[in-house]
């Protein structure tokens, strides 16, 4: 049974900035949209969510008002509630004429097949499935042929995570499609970090999803499920079966137990919140980077690097006073260590914000980690590891399920690089050799005062005493023995390449 999302009790104070900005009518709304970027000609607009409800009725608000097209790009898209809702959200979207395009990774999507033909039956949408080689159409027994055959295949997955509508706003940071990303998880939940866009960059951001799209890598869901045999599925669905799939993602989005009314609402009041949004937004020169599918022309190694590798270590090689990082998973390659050991020895101050073991959800990238912990301690970096219970969560999650139940476990999900507090990054690049070298990442770079401080503020509050344990005082200790057994397993084992 999926949660329920309960946003009614607490939709007011620090989250009104930006949910109850995007209010007005459609008409209103996007006309609004339109004479800014016309009011910055040549320029990038930047807005950052950092709490999961403002990020998630920005989505909402933006798919609702679509009026010609929405094109979306994400790694992990689940069953769950915000999964269930969204889904809905494009439906009606397409619905009512906006052509729809989805493109997710193949290999942590969980959707029933027949739910997925259903909505790619749809004449407005089309969905494609990235390097489909573990889910989609795929039988288990074909699934570990293709891990015996092609190895660095199946590895190579499409991190990226893009939304974009009319070509004109969008949003790409960290933030998969799940509860968890969204603060709706009753027990797990993601402390994480998206940049809404408009103006010129969103242009660049549709120019890498057409490349996507039109890649051999990506394969439309009808086909992947037409074949006969041992080697792939075969599912069918008539118009009876779609129309009653429709019906229930309506009828399920519908319901006040899983989206209530005051938060359709605030989507649909407020529109004189419009002017408070524009004097948030930052204009000026903002980069979107991004990979190319396949991420690079290795085929049998494990390495390679990428466009974002290439984009992010010149960043680094850039300071000349201080470098802030924020990545749930912090696995260096002998590259990375380069790059950080150089900018040390030049003066450059080197902190970093990720999961201390009692908060990560990775516990084989958390062994990575914890092998070179030490070694990256003596080359002078400052690292700060995330608790599972930090004093912020109160406010970053404005609401929470029951003022009685046991607030859920917190962790770093956000990817995000400070320099010199005036360059700032967000987006899907972890600090491990999977984002370096196999999975296509992407992000915008935005370069401003203000904006990349700001963001640093956010950063180091995470890494204040009552947020985070300091690396060098063992956090390890606040775990049970048998957690800090199966790291230590992990720590052991010779899969760095993969972390």
């Amino acid at each position: 049974m999926t949660r329920a999302i309960r946003l009614s009790r607490r939709l007011t104070g620090p989250l009104l900035g930006l949910c109850l900005a995007f209010a007005p009518a459609a008409e209103a709304g996007m006309a609004f949209i339109d004479s800014q970027i016309a009011a910055h000609p040549g320029k990038s607009g930047v807005y950052v969510l950092e709490r999961g409800e403002e990020a998630l009725l920005a989505r909402a608000w933006l798919a609702d008002h679509a009026q010609e097209s929405i094109a979306v790009q994400y790694f992990i898209w689940s069953t769950d509630n915000i999964g269930i809702l969204a889904s809905e959200a494009l439906l009606r979207a397409a619905e009512r004429g906006v052509r729809v395009r989805v493109i997710v990774d193949d290999l942590l999507i969980d959707a029933p097949d027949a739910s997925l033909l259903a909505l790619a039956r749809h004449p407005n949408i089309e969905i494609r499935i990235y390097n489909p080689q573990h889910s989609v159409g795929t039988p288990f027994h074909k699934r570990v042929l293709n891990v015996v055959t092609d190895f660095r295949g199946v590895n190579q997955r499409m991190h990226d995570k893009t939304f974009i509508v009319d070509g004109k706003i969008a949003i790409t940071g960290g933030r998969n499609m799940a509860d968890e990303y969204f603060d709706y998880d009753q027990d797990y939940n993601f402390r994480d970090r998206d940049a809404l866009v408009l103006g010129r960059v969103v242009a660049d951001m549709e120019a890498s999803f057409d490349r996507f799209w039109e890649s051999e890598l990506a394969a439309g869901v009808e086909e992947l499920y037409d074949g006969y045999g041992l080697l792939q599925k075969h599912v069918d669905v008539g118009d009876e079966e779609v129309r009653r799939i429709h019906d229930g993602l309506h009828a399920y989005a519908q319901s006040p137990e899983n989206f209530g009314p005051e938060v359709r609402a605030a989507l649909q009041s407020m529109p004189q919140a419009f002017p408070r949004l524009a004097e948030q937004v930052t204009w000026g020169s903002v980069e979107f980077i991004s990979d190319i599918p396949g991420k690079n022309d290795s085929r049998f190694r494990l390495g390679g690097g990428g466009l974002t590798s290439e984009a992010l270590a010149n960043l680094v090689q850039s300071a000349t006073r201080s470098i802030v990082i924020q990545s749930p998973y912090l696995v260096l390659s002998e590259e990375a260590k380069t790059l950080l050991r150089e900018a040390i020895a030049r003066g450059v101050r080197v902190r970093i914000s990720t999961n201390s073991l009692a908060s990560t959800d990775n516990l084989a990238a958390f062994g990575g980690y914890r092998r070179q912990r030490r070694e990256l301690l003596r080359m002078g970096l400052e690292i700060f590891e995330y608790r599972p219970d930090p004093e912020v969560q109160r406010e970053l999650m404005a609401r929470s399920a029951s003022a009685d139940a046991a607030p859920p476990i917190f962790a770093i999900h956000a990817k995000t690089l400070v320099v010199d507090s005036a360059t700032v990054y967000i987006g899907t690049f972890n600090l491990d050799p999977r984002s370096e070298n196999l999975n296509t990442e992407v992000g915008v770079i935005a370069h401003d005062d203000r904006l990349a401080r700001s963001v640093e503020v956010a950063i180091e509050t995470d890494m204040q005493p009552s947020n985070s344990w300091n690396a060098a005082a063992n956090p390890d200790r606040h775990v049970s023995f048998v957690k800090r057994a199966r790291a230590r397993f992990w720590q052991l084992m010779p899969i760095k390449p993969l972390l």
